[in-house]
């Protein structure tokens, strides 16, 4: 229930913040071209707080946290008095009324570069592509365990990340695609990954399965090191040195693996039978896990033991394995822009290859996936809640320019029918697309939705 109601809240904190600044870019540049603008809503329906600005514009938030809109002065929406006439937004040129709508998209694009530049100034926590077991046609093409991947046909891969969203694009062309590798003592070479012999049952949210690769993970025996007072271990009698060999009869390989069992056992705190073995002797207790603080909103079971320490190994294993991209103002501010530029062509590549056919509907997120994407970044800390910002700011940013009629991008291409036939769109014309954009609004939603229900049962 506590998962839920984050859930709820990061996404009305994450939506209000958005669509703000994308309002807000509507706002100031009709402002800008004298355009007087009756209400500016933060929501739809009632409002649940207003007041009156300066120049004339009621500021609301609204009951329904989805969206919002700015009002503006328009002969064809009612009567205006002839000393405003002048400030409709109808009696503006062509290049202005462009210039207006497309002012919200452009503001989320821009607050998708502010994010990720803060992001990169606090520092990012990142995981580089280092190989784990490989099968298949890694295994065929020469790749080897604890390779790094450092480029993916020529274009630098820094984290999992940038690997696995190159990797996607080259896999749903089915493209050959050329790896450079750096092995652990240094040397670097060359594999080619035959991406082409992909059959046609593969699935982009399965690239790395598909390929054959497993990311390297760090695997610490399941020893324990410490025993808190106040845990269900210590009440257990558990020791450190104790070696955790199963819980609830399901064997622990590593460390890694004992809150996954806990999560899976114990979601509410239930009583487990941990399997321990101490000086060779192996013996059944029970723990009883006790309840942490997991962000706002959330929780986590523990049983209250600490990890053992690493070894010089283990920890030169994690130095080759982790990095903390972190930047000063400059060069922040040039990384987030790559980053932007990096996404957005993603975006509009999978855009387009899901209009082909070539890449699956399953990528439409609605609002439940948002909702838990928002939660589990806001739990993970700031920068993963940043990077979550600048994603759906710059998602929403391109998702307004498609050309489909009640999104800004189905204004523009009316003013640019009208930039080039000299007349603007016809009101018939316009009623039209408004049916046609509210039938492709609602499918895209309710592709969201199942995508989303397909998700939690799936």
């Amino acid at each position: 229930m506590l998962e839920v109601l984050g859930s709820i809240w990061w996404l009305i904190v994450a939506l209000g913040v958005l669509v703000t600044f994308h309002e807000f870019g509507h706002y100031w540049v009709a402002r800008r071209c004298g355009v007087k603008v009756l209400k500016f809503s933060v929501g739809f329906g009632r409002a649940l707080w207003s007041r009156n600005g300066a120049d004339g514009t009621t500021w609301a938030v609204s009951a329904i946290p989805l969206g919002g809109y700015v009002k503006m002065l328009d002969e064809r929406e009612g009567n205006v008095p002839p000393e405003e006439a002048e400030q409709a937004f109808n009696r503006k040129s062509v290049g202005q009324r462009i210039a207006i709508v497309a002012a919200g998209p452009v503001f989320n694009l821009v607050f998708a570069v502010l994010a990720f530049w803060v992001m990169f100034m606090i520092g990012v926590p990142e995981t580089r592509p280092i190989v784990g077991e490989v099968n298949g046609i890694a295994a065929e093409a020469g790749l080897s365990p604890e390779d790094e991947i450092v480029s993916v046909d020529g274009e630098r891969t820094r984290s999992w990340s940038h690997a696995v969203l190159a990797l996607v694009t080259h896999a749903l062309d089915r493209d050959d695609v050329r790896l450079e590798v750096e092995q652990p003592d240094g040397l670097r070479r060359t594999v080619n990954l035959e991406l082409s012999t992909l059959g046609p049952e593969f699935r982009e949210e399965e690239t790395l399965e598909a390929i054959g690769i497993a990311p390297w993970r760090f695997q610490r025996e399941a020893v324990i090191g410490g025993v808190s007072a106040d845990g269900g271990a210590a009440d257990a009698g558990l020791r450190a040195g104790d070696r955790i060999i199963a819980i609830g009869g399901e064997e622990v390989p590593a460390w890694t693996w004992i809150p996954y069992h806990i999560e899976r056992q114990a979601p509410n705190g239930e009583a487990l039978e941990v399997t321990i073995e101490r000086d060779g002797r192996r013996f059944n207790v029970t723990v009883t896990p006790r309840s942490v603080p997991d962000g706002a909103f959330g929780e986590r079971w523990m049983l209250g033991i600490e990890a053992p320490e690493l070894t010089a190994q283990q920890e030169a294993q994690l130095d080759r394995a982790v990095l903390n991209l972190r930047h000063g103002p400059i060069e922040g501010l040039g990384q987030a822009f790559a980053e932007t530029w990096r996404l957005t062509s993603a975006t509009l590549g999978i855009i387009g290859r899901m209009i082909t056919g070539t890449a699956s509907v399953r990528n439409v997120s609605g609002p439940i996936g948002i909702a838990q994407f928002a939660n589990d970044s806001a739990s993970a800390g700031l920068t993963s809640f940043l990077f979550f910002l600048g994603l759906i700011s710059l998602s929403l940013g391109i998702l307004n320019l498609l050309p489909i009629p009640l999104l800004d991008g189905g204004h523009l291409l009316y003013y640019l029918i009208e930039c080039l036939t000299g007349r603007p769109v016809s009101e018939q014309v316009q009623i039209t697309g408004q049916y046609i954009g509210l039938v492709a609004l609602f499918g895209l939603v309710s592709l969201g939705i199942v995508n989303d229900i397909l998700r939690l049962v799936g």
